[in-house]
This record gives structure tokens, C-alpha cells and sequence, in this order.
């Protein structure tokens, strides 16, 4: 079917950040959108109520047919035992799973995916912000709202499409982009993935699909990343903080963010400043201006300052570092953060930003799988920080159970010396900060589920 003639779309697990994005991509374009999920409350619930777009909590499948639509969409989270998706299969009604869906998207233009185990939500926010901001009007679409995108979808008239490419499930295999960004290749998805083989494996296939005539960028200082790149038949440019054809040297935290000065091929292009934390961010504003230099709009070409303008004024994604707001003395911020290295860098680069403050970190790990295969790395991610809170296990609708508690995390965290405690629920977690925490503490949510509403409990209980 071709997207662009559906007029009544119904979307299966609307709430993923995913299908969400598609179903703003669809309202903007004239189509009426509906779909369903979990009463489980997410960001995005905000982001499809802004957007005016209904949906039901909970799954029946009368409500296939109260929407009667002529395009279904469903999340690859679930099977034929969701009501829903059973009977969409039975219906005769066109069908596409939000892989494929994406996939059609982004043939509609010039395809550019960016993927990774870290930090490609925050590079396909910025590759999306810095296109539009020089003016070529792209469509992307993001894994977490985007303030200055309008939340996590931009449908642009423009010939660039750039999307947040997932590699679990082999996902991104559905796509055929004219060029890649890789941020970095470091195992997860153990339920998915066997072996840390099978993961990069995926990625050499993605790499592969690039065609002659499009490009890789690709992170120099990640020894997976530079194998994986290997495969690649297009032209390859790496960036890196240690290696590189694009570099970036002299970074000091100044004004609340990040200068580095720019080198292309030992070239300087001078001074670039952003407004995020973390060396790991520093690398993410690389691959933005290697990209961007393919396309046209490199730092010495005509656009170069626009180009310097805008990197310097993006502020971000939604729960990737974001400032919940501060009651009492207390400031709350909010990460999405859910693989050890990616708690690591954030949470050192908190301490970075915040040296001499008390910083508590409530930690939401995310499915039995990953917290069992990852248990030891997870132990050493929170050095950085003074105290930290394990909440139960977040076992999403892939999982319910599974081998390993937030309990044993927690004396593993002890065993490296660190102020650890297991609370079980959120509510438990914000009334034990409540009257734990004292002026000038920080507060740092940090997970893939639900955690950040720990952080908005507490605001409300300090305010009172």
C-alpha cells in the first residue's frame, strides 16, 4: 500500500516512541490517526495529546472496528496473542509492522539512519535540528521528543529524511538508507541477540545495505565500530575524540556546556560550542558536522557558520539529561539511560557539571535479560555519584520475570564501595527521598521505563 493514500490509520502500541513518531508524521500529513496501548503512562502519552491524536488504553478488538481503518500499524513488541493484532490479521485490512513502516518513510527522500547501541537518539535529534535549521526542511523521526522539533516528528517538504534506526529484532534491517551514521557497537539486547557476535553481526549487515554512491559515518575511537565499518562498499568518514578524519581537541566545560575546537584531517575549523554535557555528546556534534559536510553544508563551506549557530543552539531530547525542574533546594534531572555505559558517561559527566554537590541516582533497570547479562558492568556504572536507589526491575511487555533481582544489583553496587539501597516501587522511592534529601542535592531518574515519574512525585512533595 502506499502511505500516502491511507486515510485511516490505527496504530497498535501507539505509545512507543516509534510508532508515535510515524502517527505525528501521518496526522501532519491530513490522515486520521488512532491506535491503542497499555495504561501504563509514558512521555509520550503527553506528546499524542498535544498532537490530538485518540487513542485507547488497553487492547480489544472492537475497537478495530469502532475506527474501521484502511492502514493498521502495529509495534513489534507484540504478537497474535494481542487481541488487537490478531484479529488486524484476520480483518483483511492493509497491515505493516512500524519497521516496515518506517522503511517506506524513509524511502521517500534521502535516507539517512542513525544507529548505535548509545547516543543515536541524541545524534538523529541534532542531525535533524541542524538541517532544519539550515533550511533544507527534512523529515525526521526520533526516539524521544525533541522541544525544538515540536515533539519526536518533523515532516519536512524537503529531499532529507533522517530517522533513529533500532537495531533490536534486526529492525533496522527493514530500512535501505543512502547513508548511516554509527555511533558506537557495544553488546545488548541479550534476549534478542545470543552473543555479542550476533549483535555487531546485525550492524555489519545495515552497513552493508548502504549502496556505492552513499556513505558511512562512523566512530573511529569504538574497535567494534571500526570492524563493523570494515564491510562497508560506500565511501567511510570516521570522527572520533582519539581518531578520525574529524576530530575534536582542546574540550573544557565552559558556561554551562561544551567548547572544542573542530579538525578535519588535522585542518582546524575553529571553535564550536554546545549546550550538552559529556565528552560522549562532543563525539555525537562530530558525526553531525561529518554528515552535514556530505550534504553539503560542511563548517568551511558557505553554510559553515549557520551550521556552528545551530549545533550551538540545540538543546536537546527529551530524558536525555533533561532538568525535571528544583523544589527546595533539590534539583531533579531525568536520563533515559538504561546500558552501563551509557549510565557511566552520564552520570559522570553530572559529577563534571556538579562537583561539590550530593548527587542521588534512582536507577530503573530495564528487562530481566539485560540486568542479568550486564550484572557486573551495571555494579561499576555509578561510581560518579554519592548515593544510589535500585527500583524493581523493568521487565516492559517483553518480559515478567527472569533470574536476577534489583536486590542483588544493589550489594553488588555496595561490593565496589558505593552507598547503595533497594526500594521496590516508585511511589516508595519518592517518599523515602523526600525526607532523605537536603538543599543543594541533585537527583538524577535514570532508566528506559517509567522511572522519571520518581522525579516528578518528588517535585510535587517538596513544593508542598
Amino acid at each position: 500500500m502506499d502511505l500516502k493514500t491511507a486515510k485511516k490509520i490505527y496504530f497498535i502500541g501507539i505509545k512507543g516512541v516509534g510508532m508515535t513518531a510515524i502517527a505525528q508524521i501521518f496526522k501532519l500529513r491530513g490522515a486520521e490517526v488512532t491506535g491503542s496501548d497499555t495504561h501504563e503512562k509514558f512521555f509520550t502519552d503527553e506528546v499524542l495529546e498535544k498532537s490530538g491524536i485518540k487513542f485507547y488504553e488497553g487492547f480489544d478488538a472492537d475497537n478495530l472496528v469502532a475506527e474501521k481503518p484502511d492502514l493498521i500499524i502495529y509495534s513489534t513488541a507484540y504478537t497474535e496473542e494481542n487481541p488487537e493484532l490478531a484479529a488486524a490479521k484476520k480483518s483483511g485490512v492493509a497491515i505493516l509492522s512500524y519497521p516496515e513502516a518506517l522503511g517506506e518513510i524513509l524511502k521517500e527522500g534521502f535516507g539517512i539512519a542513525v544507529c548505535g547501541t548509545h547516543g543515536k537518539t541524541t545524534t538523529t535529534a541534532m542531525l535533524g535540528f541542524v538541517l532544519q535549521e539550515l533550511g533544507s526542511d527534512p523529515t525526521v523521526i526520533v526516539g524521544s521528543a525533541v522541544p525544538q522539533l515540536g515533539g519526536n516528528a518533523r515532516d519536512g517538504r524537503g529531499k532529507y529524511v533522517v530517522v533513529e534506526a533500532d537495531e533490536y529484532q534486526n529492525k533496522f534491517l527493514y530500512l535501505d538508507p543512502r547513508a548511516i551514521v554509527l555511533t558506537s557497537a557495544e553488546y545488548d539486547h541479550p534476549d534478542f541477540f545470543k552473543t555479542p557476535e550476533e549483535y555487531n553481526d546485525a550492524f555489519r549487515k545495515f552497513v552493508e545495505k548502504i549502496s556505492g554512491d552513499g556513505f558511512l559515518v562512523a566512530c573511529a575511537d569504538d574497535k567494534n565500530v571500526k570492524e563493523i565499518s570494515a564491510v562497508a562498499k560506500c565511501k567511510v568518514i570516521f570522527y572520533g575524540l582519539t581518531a578520525g578524519d574529524w576530530q575534536a581537541k582542546n574540550i573544557v566545560q565552559k558556561n554551562g556546556g561544551i567548547e572544542f575546537e573542530v579538525l578535519e584531517k588535522n585542518e582546524s575549523h575553529g571553535i564550536f560550542k554546545i549546550q550538552l554535557l559529556g565528552n560522549h555528546n562532543v563525539a555525537n556534534a562530530l558525526a553531525v558536522i561529518a554528515t552535514a559536510r556530505e550534504l553539503g553544508f560542511g563548517p568551511s563551506t558557505g553554510s559553515g557558520n549557520k551550521l556552528r549557530e545551530a549545533l550551538g543552539k540545540f538543546s536537546g531530547a527529551v530524558r536525555r539529561f533533561e532538568i525535571k525542574g528544583e523544589a527546595g533546594g533539590v534539583l531533579v534531572i531525568d536520563d533515559y539511560g538504561h546500558h552501563p555505559t551509557e549510565i557511566r558517561v552520564t552520570l559522570e559527566a553530572a559529577r563534571q557539571k556538579y562537583p561539590d554537590r550530593r548527587i542521588w541516582c534512582v536507577f530503573h533497570p530495564h528487562t530481566f535479560t539485560r540486568t542479568k547479562a550486564l550484572l557486573a558492568d551495571f555494579a561499576k556504572s555509578f561510581g560518579a555519584v554519592d548515593k544510589t536507589i535500585v527500583i524493581d526491575i523493568y521487565g516492559s511487555t517483553r518480559e515478567q520475570a527472569g533470574g536476577v533481582s534489583s536486590g542483588e544489583l544493589v550489594e553488588l553496587i555496595k561490593k565496589e564501595g558505593k552507598d547503595a539501597l533497594y526500594i521496590p516501587t516508585i511511589p516508595e522511592a519518592a517518599d523515602f527521598l523526600a525526607k532523605e534529601v537536603k538543599s543543594g542535592d541533585i537527583v538524577i531518574t535514570m532508566g528506559a521505563g517509567d522511572v522519571w515519574r520518581v522525579g516528578e512525585l518528588l517535585l510535587e512533595k517538596l513544593k508542598v
